[in-house]
């Protein structure tokens, strides 16, 4: 052997998928010799400790969200616990958790989709407290000037304004002319852009 020269070290993968698949191979040789001999408990335990953070990132590749991931991942892990007794091939353990992992993500994707398809469009945005109370100040203030004009033209400004009638029917319901009518709406309107110009 050449002297300064490493010692004959298999090269490490140098990209993040090689990488990932390295370590996965040597996790399931590892896997393969123990796991046959472990009951539910340990094999959770073991596998846990060793691939719980592998897993994750797997899910939060698939679902986009750590949260969601780190239940998918532990949800895979409740049912296989529950499924350790009729595992065909336990040595198999990890396949099994990355392949629920995979389905679970599925699911947690479809549910989305029907969620989000389902979902009721927000409601308008509420004025704020500031606004409602200047509106009703404001219409506090109309109200106050609309009381104080005489009947006639606070007759003719509500048929108008308030009832949305034409004047015609004004005319009709106030038993005055179409003319009185427009004379009565111009002398309402005058008085109460006064009354409201002093209180602003």
């Amino acid at each position: 052997m050449i002297s300064g020269e490493p010692d004959a070290v298999p090269a490490r993968p140098i990209h993040v998928t090689e990488t990932l698949v390295a370590d996965a191979v040597l996790a399931d040789a590892m896997l393969e010799t123990v796991t046959s001999e472990w009951d539910a408990d340990q094999a959770v335990t073991e596998i846990y400790t060793a691939h719980y953070r592998s897993l994750v990132r797997l899910a939060v590749l698939l679902v986009r969200d750590t949260a969601t991931a780190e239940e998918v991942v532990q949800d895979s892990f409740v049912a296989m616990h529950g499924a350790w007794g009729r595992l065909r091939d336990n040595a198999k353990a990890l396949s099994y958790l990355r392949q629920s992992v995979v389905n679970r993500s599925r699911s947690v994707l479809r549910h989305r989709v029907v969620v989000d398809r389902h979902m009721p469009m927000p409601p308008p945005d509420e004025p704020s407290a500031e606004h409602g109370a200047i509106a009703l100040l404001e219409r506090s203030a109309v109200i106050a000037a609309l009381r104080g004009l005489p009947a006639r033209q606070r007759e003719a400004l509500v048929l108008k304004f308030y009832a949305d009638l034409p004047e015609a029917q004004i005319a009709a319901a106030m038993g005055i002319s179409k003319g009185a009518v427009k004379s009565h709406t111009a002398r309402a309107i005058s008085a109460m852009r006064a009354v409201l110009e002093r209180e602003s």
